[in-house]
């Protein structure tokens, strides 16, 4: 059977109040002209830092001036309790990144040895005279976990899901004109519910949300697009209106579209007749002309801006970005974007920031998706739960296509506190809760319901797989479901009942059975959700050779904490086993990935975006010699230490192996400008060459040929002694939100600014002005020491600070010393450009 989802999408409801006037609706040439310059300025903005400045905002950010305890307080509900002594922060946060690394710790070498626990946040809100008669409501974009939240010691509810995002009505428990309180218990005490690093506390960002009794309901904007072609684009939105007065209303719905220079793309305008109490949900369908398509390459976004009107008021004022692209499934044409095949390169990511924990600031997010870029992806799976907004925010606008994931068990669980402990209760909610807020992000391709299910092989998974693919295509039928299924020594084939209920079969580890699959079931689309990183060249020659085959994703594209020791390499003597056999401590972290935790591109990188990409030609990198009589040990999720090095003492004159990826015919390896040798480098080669060098220090050089003439080199320095500190930041310019973030590496190098890939000084680090370090990093995942701090070791001669703003613009300025190297300094300056209204 042909399996076709024509598709939309776009980007997740950013709710904004672009102008509030009674008469804009009238006044057309003032109306564009204060959405020409919102428009824009929101473009130039910071994903995701919303910020409002008046008490009737829509959407207004409530992250700062929290109050933490940790710890566990029954009368931290309350109104009155006296918080005077308990620690001030600003949103987001998680508190397990700043405790101690510790084989005690209860969540283990899954958790990373992190603390968890259970803490408070409590944080005031003033309803102000002018919201009586509207609805105000707040919504939490991620609590990990157990979330119960109280206003003026009233609960609202408890949320156990961790990544969900949720959110409660405040209107009927307000003091107008006084201080509400605002409290939050986080309960993450019952361990191991995570086989990853999960973190702890309020770790996304929170909101108010202000809107007349009559507005668009909560992600009640759908937005899709049946039609696409380079000529026109059908916009099929469908609006769902609340209203939450006694009375019935009739409303004007008018819906408008701009593109990305603020210019009308089209408009729309209904009567709607609302019943009292009721929600209605509109249809409305415009056409665009000459549409800017969204792909990775070319990400266009436009925005459709939802007005609510009565009596030429403007009640509500709703606006969301989407892309107008078209997506199509078929084993005939594999993965279709706009009418064109495309070949998934994606890279599985777990959620967290390195240094910053769970820790969801919208630059990290941003940085992350900037990393995954560079590294050559061009899709990646969010394993195994829902990201945060500001990821897919970035996403979309970097062009980045993702496999949106909901669980990592349903109703049998892989540890005694896990997901499968509420999945009967919860799965539905969070389940809906994931498609509704995500639906209209162009860059979600795909939906997953699952990973590596326990009773994938029983006839009761099939059920339940089918009740969770039915549910989610009541909201949205516009993309396929998969889920991630991994043999258990059983027959592959016993599963072809479950991979029949999804629309694509997601295959872990097992893409090498994909042509004997496609014999047996030719409709079958099969894309391959993790695969072992030494597997990369065996991965994409399936993938190119087999339209059937729409992709691969590596387990992992970045490194990560938690699941300690899956990845690692060890010698001969040390523990030995796979990443669950053993407690690995100090190791507390994942070393699979494809880029490290400070950002750097291990050779695997520059290996994978070749086989994909025709951006890099050519990447040298040296096999790590074991000293002997020690062997160098691999583990499954592993690939050999290779690194950009020609600093090996100790090996004078002994042989070390060189590895050269190339896209060019031939390549030729120099050292000391003396010929070493030369090796075809194509497809038969699987592009790469290995030479066997005697070493000696000194200029090691690779250059591509390509038709016996030289071209493209890559150049490997033996370095000097430590000599320098080199700073270099991200960016030297931040905003001044208390959010944004500057990520500095720091590289030692010789005197001749050489990195010294065995450098190891200890770094400090000291901050002045209006900022703060917010995390440091080595990216050495045995290196147990607190990842909030001012100083850290250098690991193969590199290191990672990042700085946080202020709230008040200004110079930050980072000095780096390390013992017997000059002192190195840096200015961060930062500007207000986008502050918030602070509740």
């Amino acid at each position: 059977m042909k399996q076709i989802f024509g598709t939309p999408m776009s980007n997740r409801s950013l709710y904004r109040n672009n102008f509030s006037k009674s008469n804009a609706h009238n006044n057309i040439t003032l109306y564009l002209g204060i959405l020409t310059t919102l428009f824009l300025l929101l473009l130039n903005c910071t994903l995701g830092n919303a910020q409002s400045k008046g008490n009737n905002e829509r959407k207004q950010l409530f992250d700062y001036n929290w109050k933490f305890l940790q710890g566990d307080e029954a009368l931290a509900k309350t109104r009155d309790f006296n918080d005077k002594d308990w620690r001030g922060l600003d949103l987001p946060h998680d508190w397990s990144i700043e405790g101690k690394i510790n084989p005690k710790n209860p969540t283990g070498g899954a958790g990373g040895y992190f603390p968890a626990g259970i803490a408070w946040y409590r944080k005031t809100l003033n309803a102000p005279l002018e919201w009586k008669g509207k609805e105000i409501s707040i919504y939490f974009e991620g609590v990990y976990m157990n979330a119960e939240v109280f206003i003026n010691g009233k609960s609202l509810g408890i949320r156990p899901y961790g990544y969900s995002s949720f959110n409660y009505d405040l209107s009927p428990y307000l003091d107008f004109d006084k201080e509400n309180v605002i409290a939050v218990r986080v309960d993450n005490s019952q361990q191991i519910n995570s086989r990853w690093y999960s973190g702890s506390g309020i770790y996304r960002h929170v909101w108010i949300n202000v809107t007349d009794p009559v507005h668009v309901a909560h992600w009640g904007l759908n937005i899709s697009t049946p039609v696409v072609s380079s000529k026109k684009a059908i916009i099929l939105l469908k609006t769902k209106i609340k209203n939450g007065t006694a009375t019935a209303q009739q409303v004007l719905v008018e819906t408008l579209l701009w593109n990305k220079s603020a210019k009308s793309a089209g408009k729309a305008l209904v009567k709607v007749e609302l019943p009292a109490n009721s929600e209605k949900e509109i249809t409305q369908t415009i056409q665009v002309s000459n549409p800017k398509l969204w792909t990775p390459e070319t990400p266009h976004l436009y925005q459709a801006q939802i007005q609510v009107l009565k009596a030429g008021k403007v009640l509500d004022d709703a606006t969301t970005y989407f892309g107008i692209r078209s997506i199509k499934f078929t084993a005939e044409n594999g993965f279709q974007l706009n009418g064109k095949t495309v070949k998934i390169n994606g890279g599985c990511v777990h959620h967290d920031n390195g240094c910053l924990g769970a820790a969801a600031f919208d630059r990290a997010e941003q940085r992350k998706v900037e990393l995954l870029k560079a590294g050559g992806f061009n899709a990646v799976r969010t394993s195994h739960n829902p990201p945060s907004e500001a990821f897919l925010d970035a996403c979309d606008k970097l062009g980045l296509l993702v496999m949106d994931e909901s669980f990592d068990c349903w109703k049998i669980g892989k540890n005694n506190n896990d997901y499968a402990k509420r999945f009967n209760k919860w799965w539905q909610r969070d389940l809906e809760a994931m498609v509704l807020r995500d639906r209209n992000h162009p860059s979600v391709f795909m939906w997953s319901i699952g990973n590596e299910i326990p009773e994938r092989a029983d006839p009761e998974a099939v059920k339940t797989a089918q009740m969770l693919s039915d549910a989610l295509k009541k909201i949205d039928n516009t993309r396929p479901v998969t889920s991630a299924i991994v043999n258990n020594g059983k027959n592959w084939n016993v599963f072809d009942p479950l991979m029949a209920v999804h629309d694509v079969a997601g295959y872990n580890y097992n893409l090498h059975s994909a042509p004997d699959d496609h014999k047996r079931v030719p409709s079958r689309i099969i894309v391959q959700t993790e695969s072992y990183p030494r597997d990369a060249f065996a991965n994409w020659k399936l993938v190119q050779e087999n339209n059937y085959v729409i992709g691969d994703f590596v387990w992992t594209a970045m490194d990560y904490l938690g699941e300690s020791g899956i990845g690692r390499w060890y010698y001969s003597g040390d523990v030995p086993g796979e990443h669950w056999e053993n407690s690995f401590f100090p190791n507390h972290g994942a070393y699979c990935g494809d880029i490290d935790l400070i950002g750097w591109r291990k050779p695997i990188s520059h290996y994978r975006s070749m086989l994909y990409n025709n951006n890099e030609k050519l990447y040298m990198a040296v096999r790590e010699p074991a000293p002997e009589p020690l062997e160098i040990k691999e583990t499954l999720w592993s690939v050999w230490p290779t690194w950009e090095s020609w600093n090996w003492p100790g090996f004078e004159g002994k042989t070390v192996k060189v590895e050269v990826y190339s896209k060019y015919q031939k390549v030729r390896l120099y050292l000391n400008d003396k010929l070493i040798g030369e090796q075809a480098t194509t497809l038969t080669q699987q592009f790469k060459a290995t030479f066997q060098v005697p070493y000696a220090p000194g200029l090691l050089k690779a250059v591509g040929v390509e038709n016996d003439k030289e071209t493209g080199v890559a150049i490997l320095q033996t370095a000097g002694d430590p000599a320098k500190i080199n700073l270099r930041a991200d960016r030297i310019e931040i905003l001044a939100n208390g959010q944004d973030l500057s990520y500095i590496t720091i590289e030692i190098t010789d005197k001749n600014g050489t990195l010294t890939p065995n450098a190891v000084n200890r770094l400090h680090f000291n901050i002045e002005g209006l900022g703060v370090i917010a995390g440091v990093d080595n990216a050495d995942l045995k290196d147990y020491e607190q990842y909030v701090g001012n100083s850290r070791k250098a690991w193969h001669g590199r290191a990672l600070v990042v700085i946080r703003s202020g709230r008040r613009e200004g110079d930050i300025k980072l000095t780096v010393t390390s013992a017997g190297l000059p002192a190195e300094t840096l200015i961060i300056k930062t500007a207000v450009k986008d502050l918030s209204h602070n509740n």
